[in-house]
Order: C-alpha cells, then sequence, then structure tokens
C-alpha cells in the first residue's frame, strides 16, 4: 500500500527524470544546430570538387579509368553503415539495419541472377564497416556481421579524423579485397518524421555522371589549366569527392539520431507527465483522507469527554 512518504519518493524521482529529459532535448536540439552548420558548410567545397572534375575531364571521351569494374569477374561490394553509439533514439539503428540487409538481399538476388545469365563467379560477401556498436548489434543479429565497428564522432571536431580513417579502409579495400563498389548507409532528416534511411552509392562513379560533369559550361571565359598527369589528378579529385560524400553523410546522421532523440524524449517527457500527474493525484487524495482522519478522531474525542463531563 502506497504511503504518503513512498508517493513523496516517488513523485521527486518522476521530477528529476523529467529534468534529466528536459536536458537531453536541450542538447540534442544545440547539436542538430551544429551538424547541420557543418553539412551546410561544405556545399561550396562540393562545388569545387565538382569544378574540378568539369576541368580534369573537359575534352576527353574516357570514363571511370580508375574505378572500373571488370565485366568477367563479380563485383565485390563495400558498405558503411552510420548507426548510433548512444541510445534513447527511437528506431534509429533498427531502420537504418533493415535498410542494410533489403539492399543485400537485393544485391545477391542481382548477382544470382547476372552470375547465371554471364557465366561468371557470383559476388563475394560485403565488407561491411559500422558507425556505432548499436548499429552493429543489430547487424549481428541479422546475419551481416560487420568486418569493422569505429565510434561515432561525439562533437563535430571529431568528423574530420573519422572520414580520415574512412578513407584509408576504403583504399585498403580496394588494394586488398579488390573493393569495386561503396555503398553508405545513414539516416536523414525529413519533413514530417524523425529520419529515414537513406543510400548512397559513392563507387564507381558512373559514366553519365562523368559525362555530365565534362558537358558542363565553364562560368568564365578563362579556363583553368594544370600540368599534373591527367589521371593522378583525377585520382586525387576523387579522394576529395569521397572526403566530401562521407563527411556529409556522417554530419547528417548525427543530425538525424539527435533529431530522432528529441522525438523520444518528448514521448517519454509526456510520459512522466502523466506519471506525476496520477502520483499527484494520488498523493492529494492520501493526504486528504488523512487530514480527514484526523479530522474525525478530534471530533470524536471532543464528544466524548463532553459526554464523560455532561456537557
Amino acid at each position: 500500500m502506497n504511503t504518503l512518504e513512498h508517493l513523496r519518493t516517488k513523485i521527486e524521482t518522476a521530477t528529476d527524470m523529467q529534468s534529466v529529459v528536459k536536458t537531453m532535448k536541450t542538447l540534442a536540439a544545440v547539436s542538430i544546430r551544429q551538424y547541420e552548420r557543418a553539412a551546410d558548410a561544405l556545399s561550396q567545397y562540393n562545388q569545387t570538387v565538382e569544378m574540378g572534375f568539369q576541368i580534369v575531364l573537359r575534352d576527353t571521351g574516357h570514363g571511370d579509368l580508375l574505378f572500373a569494374a571488370d565485366p568477367h569477374r563479380s563485383t565485390r561490394t563495400a558498405a558503411i553503415v552510420f548507426g548510433t553509439d548512444q541510445g534513447m533514439c527511437g528506431q534509429f539503428n533498427e531502420r537504418i539495419a533493415t535498410a542494410v540487409l533489403a539492399e543485400h538481399g537485393q544485391s545477391a538476388a542481382e548477382d544470382r541472377r547476372t552470375g547465371s545469365d554471364s557465366g561468371r563467379a557470383f559476388a563475394q560477401p560485403w565488407k561491411v564497416l559500422a558507425l556505432g556498436t548499436r548499429v552493429e548489434g543489430h547487424l549481428k543479429e541479422m546475419g551481416l556481421a560487420p568486418d569493422q565497428t569505429l565510434t561515432v564522432p561525439a562533437s563535430v571536431s571529431e568528423i574530420t579524423p573519422l572520414v580520415q580513417e574512412l578513407l584509408l579502409t576504403v583504399q585498403h579495400w580496394r588494394e586488398q579485397s579488390e573493393i569495386s563498389r561503396l555503398l553508405v548507409f545513414y539516416n536523414r532528416r525529413t519533413v514530417g518524421a524523425a529520419s529515414l534511411p537513406n543510400r548512397l552509392v559513392l563507387l564507381p562513379i558512373g559514366a553519365e555522371r562523368y559525362r555530365r560533369w565534362s558537358h558542363l559550361r565553364w562560368q568564365s571565359t578563362s579556363l583553368p589549366a594544370f600540368t599534373m598527369d591527367r589521371r593522378r589528378l583525377l585520382s586525387r579529385i576523387i579522394r576529395q569527392y569521397l572526403f566530401v560524400s562521407l563527411y556529409r553523410s556522417c554530419a547528417e546522421s548525427l543530425s538525424s539520431e539527435n533529431a530522432s532523440r528529441i522525438a523520444a524524449m518528448q514521448v517519454a517527457e509526456r510520459s512522466i507527465q502523466d506519471r506525476l500527474d496520477d502520483l499527484t493525484r494520488a498523493f492529494n487524495q492520501i493526504r486528504q483522507t488523512a487530514i480527514t482522519e484526523e479530522l474525525l478522531d478530534v471530533v470524536s474525542g471532543f464528544e466524548a469527554l463532553s459526554s464523560a463531563k455532561g456537557f
């Protein structure tokens, strides 16, 4: 049976939890703005990278010389999956892990079909890198255990070192595992929803995109010149293209994570408030009952004394 002291303790605990939830909401809102600014700041840099492609590919008819896959063998795929290390963000990790599994199943079915048609060997298993221990756990449960797991950045300043490490990993994959297809999975904020899974195909850079870059009209009458070997320069620009794409994916994933956390905290805040209302009503009812009983005892005692004295 609940007592006044017991209910008072529960109310204090719920009030403390409510303060924690409000603080987490505030911190998440501040973080969202920081990550959004970081992603927006890459717009001009990304435009510069595309202008680099435009100049290097100008007046050339070749396609993707650096990342062309051998048509007589299977195409090996690598996936970078952005998740979380922290909880209280709803179905954030489950959604992105489910999207990876769906893409993996579709890719395997396509490989079986094209492999049977062409007579080439089936594609090898994916190489998977997970960002966050929580999404790693979900991928393992789905039978797609990551080959490597890294810690999710806790601030904007930690994104650049992470992306540099990812670039080294991608280079290692290409050299040691013959990776020719690179996918990136991350949650992205959308209007009307906290986040939705998004997929990017970073490699190979399709021939259609190369043609678009090479045929773009330059914005001024003076064309930049370069003396470096065209293929070497193209490789450097592609590295910058990968850096921009991975940085933006990470920043948008972190922004989406905090948006999901705000949504989860709002649900928790409503539940705590409902619980506080119930506890407060119960507390007031028990206190009122106790006061009434005390008054009745006083009245009964007075009446007993009055009767004994003959009043």
